[in-house]
């Protein structure tokens, strides 16, 4: 892929409807949740939009679901794989096996144990690869020129953008208008489906994407015009340490009107607020989009806030292991 040369973006508002319509018997209408204690912190009232109760635990399942359901028969047929080793992987399974379409999920032999077996755990096959993109990518094609499979890419998809873009759509309808609406920003599926919506239905609304420190590729890619690699970022946000693909560079530059970052320390002091006050797991990825207010880096005070909370698989089981240790002989 050329990194200077930008996809025309293919979807707009109308694509993301046909999603909500096309979703409607399949996934979940999330939550939205207030704080007293977080809007007197910020000086504003903040609606979390909760996708860490979307089923597979994350937005991700909406863009799957919509990507399976336009597949054709024989598409349908021959199968589908992807690489990812997270939310993205359990997703596709999950989507896979409600419309009983085979899945192959790529992930590398590195990813953790409870994200391999949720997957599995769904029905698709596994192929493990080196921890690379260069990796990913090489056998991915290898499954597709053996198997016929048709990808289905975790974030650079015009139709998983559409899907994702139904949650901003989905928000907008239970919070009312908002001054802002804010999203997480890793390969950019999530923000570029939001950021569409949210330009389409309340032009006036800003919308801002926010992404680890260590991870501020997004930002770098927007100021300097081309898609900036990710390289190895460490850090706890595991979830948002990819690069923007062609079509979501595409969406996001010219579109979003702000990329923010939060710091190590911020993430994992707004996850234990999250933990804590609203009585939730959710993980550092969902933390990322909230530190910002929650921190007061960034200033909202007096404003409508929307934040898109995008998911919760957190392995626990580090603290039964702890607790058991302790307490159990």
């Amino acid at each position: 892929m050329d990194q200077n040369i930008t996809s025309p973006v293919s979807i707009g508002i109308d694509e993301i409807r046909q999603a909500a319509d096309r979703l409607k018997p399949w996934a979940h209408v999330t939550p939205v949740l207030t704080s007293r204690t977080l809007d007197q912190r910020c000086g504003g009232s903040i609606f979390l939009k909760c996708e860490n109760f979307q089923r597979t635990g994350a937005f991700k399942f909406r863009g799957a679901m919509n990507a399976l359901l336009q597949l054709s028969e024989a598409e349908r047929a021959s199968g589908v794989v992807t690489h990812s080793s997270g939310n993205h992987a359990q997703a596709l399974a999950l989507a896979g096996q409600l419309l009983q379409v085979p899945v192959c999920v790529v992930m590398p032999h590195t990813a953790p144990a409870i994200k391999h077996a949720a997957t599995k755990g769904y029905g698709a096959k596994i192929v493990s690869c080196e921890p690379t993109q260069a990796a990913r990518e090489s056998t991915v094609a290898q499954q597709i020129e053996e198997h016929g499979y048709t990808l289905i890419h975790p974030f650079d998809n015009w139709n998983v953008i559409a899907g994702q873009g139904t949650v901003a759509l989905e928000l907008l309808e239970q919070a009312g208008p908002l001054d802002l609406v804010i999203s997480p920003v890793g390969g950019g599926g999530l923000a570029s489906g939001t950021t569409l919506a949210v330009k389409a239905v309340s032009p006036t609304t800003r919308v801002v994407g926010v992404e680890p420190r260590r991870a501020d590729d997004a930002r770098r890619s927007i100021e300097l015009g081309s898609i900036q690699p990710s390289g190895d970022p460490r850090t706890v946000a595991d979830g948002l340490r990819t690069s923007l693909g062609e079509r979501t560079f595409a969406v996001l530059r010219g579109r979003i009107d702000q990329i923010v970052s939060a710091t190590e320390p911020e993430i994992i002091e707004t996850l234990r607020f999250l933990w804590e006050r609203f009585k939730m797991i959710v993980e550092p990825s969902s933390a990322v989009a909230v530190a910002p207010v929650a921190s007061g880096t960034l200033p909202v005070k007096g404003l409508k806030v929307g934040i898109i909370v995008s998911g919760g698989n957190v392995d626990v089981e580090p603290f039964f292991q702890a607790l058991s240790s302790k307490w159990l002989d």
